[in-house]
This record gives structure tokens, C-alpha cells and sequence, in this order.
């Protein structure tokens, strides 16, 4: 290469974006230049390093070049120029300029001054002789060879081509944002599918990136670099390709189709070796080794930075804390504030769609409502081939098996008995069988019951208080009030001194409540005949305390009666007497009718009898006198209202003593053939008009001013027995001859609080104390239980039930035991009444 051509590149190299363009004119050497050239290598080193002090030390001027001079002479120089970059593989471009280092471009520097001052003939040999002698100092072998990157270059990625710096990454230039105006460095963008080494084969088929379909109907595949068409090549059959895989050279097993060039093409042994190690799972590449020792750069050995990357000084926001910051960590901290940012979060499931399309065995995750099915029993050994004899069906067993229908049957089959295994036959209810199971599997409804681990049994128990902090409470037998027949009824007048029974011979007997001392005995079926005799059913007294006054009910009629014996003077009518009494001298007494008030016999008056209530209904144009069951008071005295259950609309009256007037307020009422809306028993509210009507499966309350359903409650029992209010009114006690007690709380709910299921026979009463936070239930079972309520005033606390005490001296007679229990007015005291002929007095 000439000394022209050399100095000329560095002058193209270092022009920039821009910049004028500057013409130089060539420079031909002359033979005595030459001459001077080959005497300056002989130099020594001592005589080089003098001159080079000397010419340092003089200043020289870069000659005038006329760029006017020849215009042939600058179009032989491009000529020149063009021929020398297309000998040159690699060329050069603007992109490489920004690459160069501070080396190459000193160096080419250098060379540029020589030439410069070769111009000049005075100094000519020296410069010459200078530039030389730099050119042709030996380098040290020994030194470690770097690239530019200073990287060791055995350690260093290969080299590519211009297009890219020694450690492999693509070349840039530098260009001047348009946004902050600094300088960047700008890379050339990547095109995947002509960057790849594919991209720069020579293929004949030039279509370029386009779906191939489209040639599908055309004799051709595409087109060349010309613009011609390449032709689809002839192709066989399936049954050529197997006969090359069976009869060829065996290349077929070795070759792709190539879909752009419509032809197999063999593979090379490198591209067989990668296909077999991706078969097994390897690195493609043979000669990487994924467990080299790393290298640290910059901070290894050798490769320490001993200077910074840059001498920028640092800024100041590094060391001022940034409000941008500051307000994005407040608006996170304002949404964890609010709880739109929840810290730990589970995240957003989502929906698993099931493949069915899908080979893979993985099962699928249970459905949250998932319920597996009931398993089936497991066989038993009568349904082996060979039962033993005890589960063989006898004739009439058979015959029962037999008649019965096949949902009443125990056993689907009928055992029998093979002699081997052999001579089993088929099963003739199996698809029968299997169908039923599917049908329950896809049609009966699944309940998960979730079994409780408990170890001590106790914990299920509620935390109760114990029966010694709660008393007073009876405990035992005080009094025995003996009578010579059954006593269903027993009750306590308002002041406690006094208690009347109703017993089964149909006397009611007045005893001293203290002492156990009868007093007076009244026959309550005078007057009637012998064949509507009957028991009392019913003894209640008035809760007045200003007079003494009971209503007793008995066969056909309600007597009114006023005990002399509780009065303070024995002279004269009782206060009872005379209210009682007082609406006879207004009212004529009425002779006929359902409900009739008759005045009582003189004998009768004396003892104590103040009038008569008979009771009748027409049936079958007949005068049928009616049974009341139950008697109850109103909470002021003046009313009473009575129960009869056969009697239909006249199942329940309301008596008024003071106009000697009865009416009937469910006229409507239905008869006795609908056996569930049969009236048991009735209940005042100890402060609000309402009246609650026990049927045998509903408890009705009725407005009485209203003269309205104002609830229906549902105890869910078959046959109600009793009823009682808690003083407070809130309450409701229900017992029923199915052996249950129920608790209702009518601010709650419809349906029951709570249900006692302590006694083992039919509840025959229960009771409320009006004081005393106690109440008691009665059964057939012969015992009487105690209990402890508290009613809270706060209507969101419920109710404490606290089982207290089982009172047990009754005994059982005819399947029935006690049928009747009051308390005391004003003492912890409980009266029981019992069907073996005894009354008893239960105190603390």
C-alpha cells in the first residue's frame, strides 16, 4: 500500500457528520525521499531519540494544499479510493468512526504530521526518518494481549465483523437527542427474521416473509432475485418417501423439507449432532461448558479499575431527597390507609377450565361444594354363596319376604345357599340395582355433616351455675294431702293460706295450705243426674285478694264458689258471695240457651255456692250438656273464661260475673272432625289484651281489642297438654304429651327457644311462679321438675334455664302419675296433684 492511500484514510475516517467536505491533494514521493527514508532506518536509538527533542522544540506549519489544483488528479484519487474499499472485505462507515479509541486515532495522527512535513523539503528526511523509526519498534511479546476493550483476548468473545465491537455487541454512533440535547448512541434496529444466520444463505426462492399457502394452487413457489418464477420440482408420493427410507442411500433419513425451496435438504453432521442433543436433553453447543470458572470483571484479579468511569461530578439530587418520591410513598400510604392497597393480599383466582381434549391423567381439584357420595355397605356374610344356616329364610319368613312390598323389605334378596362357587347364577336385580344408585346419586340431595373431635364428652355441657347458689327452691315432701280417689286438680288461693283440690269422686275439698287440716268439702255433682256425672276437672281461684271466690269446672256446668271458711266474718254473705251474687237482683236468670247462669239452691248458697254456669250445645236436636276441661281467670277478676274441647264454636267462652254474661268469640271456629284445631287450653296476658289459644299442634294469640290473629306460634309437637305465661309476659311455656317442654321467647321467634326433653312420659302441666324466677313441669312419669329462669330485662341476653331439682314421691296408677302443679303465691312453694289419691306440699 502507497503512502498516499495511507494517509488519505485517516482523513475519511475522522470526518464527521457535518463537516465540510476537505480535498487533499496527493502527495507523490521523489527517489530522494526515498533514499532519506532508507537511511533514517539505519539510525540508532540514541541519534533518533536527539532528533526527535530537536524537531519538538522547532514549530512547524502545515503546507497549503491548492484544492483547485487538478480535478483529475481528485477524480484518480476516488477512483483510487473506491477501487481500495471494494479490495477491502471489511469496510468502512460512519458507524465506526464513534468506535475507534484514542490509539488508533493518535497513530493515524501521526501519520497525517509525517506527511505534512514531508511537504516540506528542508525537513523532509527528518520527519521521515522519524515516523519510521516509530512504525518499526518491535512490540513486547511477552506483554498480555488485549483488545480494545482492554479484555484479555483468550478470555475475550471472537470477533464478528465491523458491524459489531470485539466483545460481540453491535455498533453504534453517536447522534444528538432532540429531546435534552445531550449526545446518544444510536444502534441500527433488529430484525428477527433477517438477523438470523437463515436470513444470509443465498436461497432462490426471494418471496421473502409471506404465508406460503398462497402458492398452494400455482405451479410455482415464488420468485428469484431476477423476478423469475422458481418452479414447484417434481415431488412423489407417500409411497416414494417410504422406498427411499427403505431402498434409498439412506440420506432420507438424514434430510428436512425445505417449504420455501420445495426440496428435501440433507442435514450436516453439526445440525444431526444438535438434534441429538436436544433429543437428550443437553446443550446444543459441544464446545460450551455451562460450568467454566466466571470471570469478575473489573473487580477480578487483573482487572481491577484503578480510575473512575467517569469524572462527572456527582449531582445534587443524589444527595437531596426527591418530592416526586415523596408524593408517590404518600399516595401508597394514603390507599393502605383507606384499604384500597391490602397489604399480603391473596390474589385473584383464576377459573381452572378443564381440558377434555387432555391425556394427561392429573386430577382436577374438588369443587368448593363439593360432596362426595355415600359410599355402599359393604357385603355381609348373608350375602355370601354359602351363609351359614341362621341367615337362611325358614317357610314363613320366606313367605312374609314375599308378601311384603319391596320398600318394607329388609333384604332386597333372598339368601340362599350354593354348593360351590360355580353354581352361582347371575344376579337378576343388578342393572335394577346400579339403576337406583344412579338415580340417588343424581337426584337425592347431600348433606355434609361435620363430625366434632371432642375428648372429654363434658365440654358439650352449657356452663351452668350450680343448684346451691340458685336456691330457694323445694326440695322435699312438707305436706300430704291424702284423698280416697284420683286428684286432678289442686290450687292455691291468692293469700297462700288456702288450697282446694279437685278430686275424681267430683268433691272439692278446702284444706289449710300449712297444716294439711281439711276444712270443707263440696259435692259438685248435686243436682245432676247420674248419668252426666263426673270428675272435677278444674279448680282456679280468682286473683282478687279483696274476696275469696273460685270457679270449679265440672261435668256440664261452672260453679261458682265463695268459701265462708276464708272470709273474716262468718255472719252474712261473703264479699265473694256478693260480688258473685250482685248481677242476679239486674239480670233475670235466662232458661234457655248454650250458656245459662242459674242461681244456686238455698242449701247451697249457705255453703258457700254462688251460682251455677250450665253448659250446652244442640246436636241432633238435642240438649248435649258440655264438658269443661279448663277454667282460667283474667288478671283483674271480672272475667273467667272457660274450656271445652268437643264443643266446636262454643270451645272457648268468656265469662263476665259482674252482668252474668258469656259469649263466644270464635263463632267460627271449626268442629271437632278437624282434630288438629282442637282447643286444649287457654291463657291470659298478665298485662295486654291478648288471649292465647292452644290447639293441639298451634298456639294462637289473639287481640282482644283488635279482634285479630296477632301471631300463630309453631311448637312443632303433636298434642299440646298445657300452657303458661311468665309474669312478665314475654314468655311462653308449652307441655306436650309427647313428652316435651317448650320454651318460647315471643320477642324472638315463632319457634322455640328452647326444648326440654327430661320426662319419659306424657307432660301433663306446667307453671311459672309469679314471683320467684322458678317453674315447674308435670308428667305421667310420677315426677315433678324443678327449674331456674332468669329473664334478663336486656333483649339481647336469652333467657338462663338452670334444671334444679327432680321431686319424686308420687307413684304411677293406671299409666298415669301427676296430673296437676301450682305454686304458692308468694313462697318457693309447689303444690302437685296426683293420680294415686295424694296432693303434696313441696317446700325448700
Amino acid at each position: 500500500m502507497s503512502l498516499s492511500r495511507r494517509a488519505s484514510v485517516p482523513s475519511r475516517k475522522r470526518a464527521t457528520p457535518g463537516a465540510a467536505p476537505v480535498r487533499t491533494q496527493r502527495v507523490e514521493r521523489e527517489p530522494a525521499l526515498e533514499k532519506l527514508a532508507e537511511g533514517a532506518l539505519q539510525l540508532d536509538d540514541d541519534e533518533e531519540g536527539d532528533e526527535d527533542e530537536e524537531e519538538d522544540d522547532e514549530e512547524h506549519e502545515f503546507p497549503e494544499l491548492d484544492v483547485e489544483e487538478d480535478d483529475e488528479e481528485d477524480e484518480d484519487e476516488e477512483d483510487e479510493e473506491e477501487e481500495d474499499e471494494d479490495e477491502d472485505e471489511e469496510g468502512f462507515d460512519s458507524d465506526d468512526i464513534d468506535n475507534w479509541d484514542d490509539s488508533d486515532d493518535k497513530v493515524h495522527g501521526d501519520v497525517a504530521a509525517t506527511v505534512g512535513d514531508l511537504e516540506d523539503a528542508e525537513e523532509g528526511d527528518a520527519a521521515l526518518a522519524r515516523m519510521i523509526a516509530r512504525e518499526r519498534v518491535k512490540p513486547n511479546e511477552s506483554a498480555r494481549e488485549t483488545n480494545r476493550l482492554g479484555i484479555d483476548k483468550a478470555h475475550a468473545a471472537r470477533f464478528y465483523d465491523d458491524a459489531r465491537n470485539d466483545d460481540g455487541s453491535m455498533r453504534g454512533r453517536v447522534v444528538r437527542s432532540a429531546i435534552t440535547g445531550g449526545e446518544k448512541m444510536e444502534y441500527p434496529p433488529i430484525e428477527p427474521e433477517y438477523d438470523s444466520d437463515s436470513s444470509t444463505e443465498e436461497a432462490e426462492n426471494r418471496i421473502g416473509n409471506v404465508p406460503l399457502q398462497w402458492y398452494d394452487d400455482l405451479p410455482h413457489l415464488g420468485y428469484d432475485i431476477n423476478g423469475k418464477r422458481v418452479m414447484r420440482p417434481a415431488q412423489g408420493d407417500e409411497l416414494d418417501k417410504f422406498l427411499d427410507t427403505v431402498e434409498g442411500d439412506g440420506d432420507a433419513w438424514f434430510s428436512a423439507h425445505d417449504k420455501l425451496g420445495g426440496k428435501d435438504v440433507k442435514l450436516t453432521d453439526e445440525e444431526l449432532d444438535i438434534i441429538q442433543r436436544l433429543q437428550r436433553a443437553e446443550i446444543p453447543l459441544d464446545k460450551y461448558d455451562p460450568y467454566e470458572p466466571a470471570t469478575d470483571w473489573f473487580t477480578g484479579k487483573e482487572h481491577q479499575l484503578t480510575m473512575p468511569m467517569t469524572a462527572r461530578p456527582e449531582p445534587k439530587s443524589r444527595f437531596v431527597p426527591s418530592k416526586w418520591e415523596h408524593k408517590k410513598v404518600m399516595k401508597i400510604v394514603r390507599a393502605i390507609r383507606q384499604g384500597r392497597i391490602v397489604a399480603h393480599a391473596p390474589g385473584k383466582e383464576k377459573p381452572a377450565f378443564y381440558n377434555i381434549w387432555s391425556e394427561s391423567d392429573t386430577p382436577r381439584a374438588d369443587h368448593a361444594m363439593h360432596m362426595p357420595a355415600p359410599k355402599l355397605p359393604l357385603p355381609s356374610h348373608v350375602e355370601s354363596y354359602n351363609p351359614p344356616e341362621e341367615y337362611l329364610f325358614n317357610d314363613e319368613e320366606k313367605a312374609e319376604w314375599e308378601a311384603a312390598d319391596p320398600e318394607d323389605r329388609k333384604l332386597s334378596y333372598m339368601p340362599t345357599k350354593y354348593g360351590a362357587l360355580r353354581l352361582v347364577p347371575g344376579y337378576e336385580a343388578a342393572i335394577q340395582e346400579r339403576f337406583q344408585r344412579c338415580l340417588d346419586l343424581y337426584l337425592a340431595p347431600r348433606v355434609r355433616r361435620k363430625r366434632l373431635d371432642i375428648e372429654n364428652p363434658e365440654d358439650l355441657l352449657p356452663k351452668l351455675p350450680s343448684p346451691r347458689e340458685l336456691r330457694p327452691f323445694p326440695t322435699h315432701t312438707d305436706v300430704v294431702y291424702a284423698h280416697a280417689g284420683r286428684v286432678r286438680t289442686a290450687a292455691p288461693d291468692p293469700t297462700g293460706n288456702w288450697l282446694l283440690t279437685g278430686a275424681e269422686d267430683g268433691f272439692v275439698r278446702l284444706w289449710d295450705t300449712a297444716l294439711g287440716r281439711s276444712v270443707a268439702a263440696w259435692d259438685m255433682n248435686v243436682g245432676v243426674a247420674s248419668a252426666d256425672k263426673g270428675p272435677v276437672y278444674s279448680v282456679q281461684w280468682c286473683p282478687t285478694k279483696q274476696y275469696a271466690l273460685a270457679a270449679v269446672a265440672c261435668a256440664g256446668r261452672v260453679t261458682l264458689l265463695a268459701p265462708p271458711q276464708c272470709a273474716p266474718r262468718a255472719d252474712g254473705p261473703t264479699a265473694g258471695q256478693q260480688v258473685a251474687t250482685a248481677a242476679f237482683a239486674t239480670v233475670a236468670p235466662a232458661t234457655e240457651g248454650p250458656v245459662r247462669w242459674a242461681r244456686p239452691s238455698e242449701t247451697e248458697r249457705a255453703s258457700g255456692v254462688c251460682a251455677h254456669v250450665h253448659l250446652s250445645a244442640q246436636r241432633a236436636n238435642k240438649t248435649t250438656p258440655l264438658v269443661p276441661k279448663q277454667v282460667r281467670w283474667h288478671g283483674r277478676g271480672d272475667y273467667f273464661a272457660t274450656v271445652c274441647p268437643d264443643a266446636g264454636p262454643q270451645a272457648v267462652l268468656i265469662h263476665q260475673i259482674s252482668k252474668h254474661r258469656s259469649q263466644a268469640p270464635f263463632k267460627r271456629a271449626r268442629r271437632q272432625s278437624s282434630a288438629a284445631f282442637a282447643v286444649q287450653c287457654v291463657a291470659f296476658h298478665p298485662s295486654r289484651p291478648l288471649l292465647f289459644v292452644a290447639t293441639q299442634r298451634y298456639v294462637r294469640i289473639f287481640d282482644l281489642v283488635q279482634q285479630a290473629l296477632h301471631k300463630t306460634l309453631q311448637p312443632g309437637v303433636r298434642w299440646i297438654s298445657s300452657m303458661d305465661v311468665h309474669p312478665s309476659g314475654d314468655h311462653l311455656l308449652v307441655g306436650s304429651y309427647d313428652r316435651r317442654v317448650l320454651w318460647f321467647d315471643l320477642d324472638l321467634s315463632e319457634r322455640p327457644y328452647r326444648t326440654l326433653r327430661y320426662h319419659t312420659r306424657a307432660v301433663r302441666a306446667v307453671a311459672f311462679h309469679p314471683r320467684y324466677p322458678l317453674f315447674a313441669t308435670a308428667s305421667d312419669d310420677g315426677t315433678v321438675h324443678v327449674y331456674h329462669c332468669t329473664v334478663y330485662s336486656d333483649l339481647l341476653q336469652n333467657a338462663l334455664i338452670v334444671p334444679l331439682k327432680v321431686l319424686r314421691g308420687h307413684n304411677v296408677v293406671d299409666s298415669l302419675g301427676v296430673l296437676d302443679a301450682q305454686w304458692h303465691p308468694t313462697l318457693p312453694w309447689l303444690v302437685s296433684a296426683a293420680a294415686d289419691g295424694d296432693a303434696r306440699l313441696w317446700t325448700p
